[in-house]
């Protein structure tokens, strides 16, 4: 079977994902990306189009709440592309590749139904955590999307739990966590750190209440007010509207916040080789490409399950310390065995760290999306067989 043209459709490209749709673009023998626009709002990223065939669509961009049952609020955009029938068209892709459960999906589908032989690919970027709350309607029509698909891609074992729980075959389902490391992270950032680097903690991502910071920076005061002989430091990378919030924290003396403000993407492996401990205390997350980034750099995660990618791929006391942020016990306990560590062992789990990322590839990431593409297209359908 020769290689497929293969177009995708997602909102932007995030520059982590760059590498991937490379090694992607070089495993098919076309490859088109249509997005809905350049870069979304709140994302401090350039536009990331400029080495790979990106063409941004036309589009309505929405701006709603999102009530999360975990206690939060978001304000996020919903974009509706509305040229994706003509972009098809131009392109005439043998498999389709759409994000998301909405408008893109369905046009793609309908699209598919016409002009017979071309197959569509789900890249379903939900956990079970993210979803809770959608909504008898929400539920319903992603079951008419899925049972109208060929394959679905996930990035990891939550996801792949909450389409299977609407009805998807496992057969189906390709777990491909997309995300690879800061370039050369694990060649730039030393293993070894100092006592006061080893002991230092780090946050990057946008602040946002969904993020968990508040109530997770609560929680370090009391536990340093626990330990005044020990001094914490706590960095926080990015941006965003808890920023306020989270600067007016009251902490002991012995705590300093530092917030960073927004860093360029190139800069992180600089920040990452001055951080002893990441901390990811997200309420709901679809995976958490910071964790990544972290184990590549040797940096131990303090998560949260809540996040995709803590839950499959960090390992208590190996690779770091797992809890769930809405149990204060859980969260003051995986803080204490955190701070707990010895040094000697933190060095230990710098090393574990580091072979855990390295199968967090560019290559690898695009063979288990080129394996679910592959799966479409041979026409081994999932309702056939089933």
């Amino acid at each position: 079977m020769s290689a497929p043209a293969v177009t995708l459709l997602t909102n932007f490209v995030p520059p982590y994902l760059v590498a991937f749709y490379g090694a992607l673009r070089r495993r098919v023998s076309r490859f088109r990306i249509l997005v809905s626009t350049p870069m979304e709002e709140n994302r401090s990223w350039p536009f990331q189009g400029d080495d790979l065939p990106v063409r941004v669509q036309r589009a309505l961009t929405l701006r709603r709440t999102w009530r999360h049952p975990h206690g939060f609020t978001e304000t996020v955009s919903l974009h509706l592309p509305i040229d994706t029938w003509w972009q098809l068209a131009r392109s005439r892709p043998d498999v389709i590749v759409t994000t998301e459960f909405g408008l893109r999906t369905l046009q793609a589908l309908v699209y598919a139904a016409v002009r017979r032989g071309t197959r569509v690919v789900l890249w379903a970027l939900v956990t079970e955590t993210l979803e809770l709350g959608r909504g008898r309607f929400r539920e319903t029509l992603r079951r008419f999307l899925l049972r109208r698909v060929d394959a679905v891609v996930v990035s990891g074992e939550s996801g792949a739990r909450y389409v299977a729980g609407l009805g998807f075959p496992d057969a189906a389902i390709f777990r491909v966590p997309p995300y690879a490391p800061l370039p050369d992270a694990a060649s730039e950032a030393p293993c070894p750190r100092t006592e006061r680097e080893s002991r230092r903690l780090l946050y990057v991502g946008r602040l946002a209440d969904g993020k968990g910071l508040v109530p997770w920076i609560a929680q370090l005061a009391e536990w340093a007010a626990q330990h005044p002989e020990r001094a914490l430091e706590f960095w926080l990378v990015g941006d965003g509207p808890a920023r306020a919030a989270i600067e007016a924290c009251a902490v002991p003396r012995n705590v300093t916040l530092r917030c960073l403000g927004s860093v360029p993407y190139e800069k992180l492996p600089e920040i990452y080789s001055q951080a002893g401990i990441l901390v990811f205390p997200t309420l709901a997350d679809e995976w958490g490409v910071v964790v990544n980034e972290a184990l590549a750099a040797g940096v131990p995660v303090l998560g949260s399950v809540y996040s995709q990618a803590v839950e499959d791929v960090v390992e208590e006391g190996r690779t770091g310390w797992t809890f769930r942020p809405d149990c204060e016990e859980e969260m003051a306990s995986a803080l204490d065995r955190a701070l707990g560590t010895s040094l000697e062992s933190l060095d230990a789990m710098r090393a574990h760290c580091r072979e855990r990322a390295e199968g967090f590839t560019a290559e690898s990431a695009s063979r288990g999306m080129f394996d679910a593409i592959r799966y479409a297209r041979s026409g081994e359908r999932w309702r056939e067989g089933a």
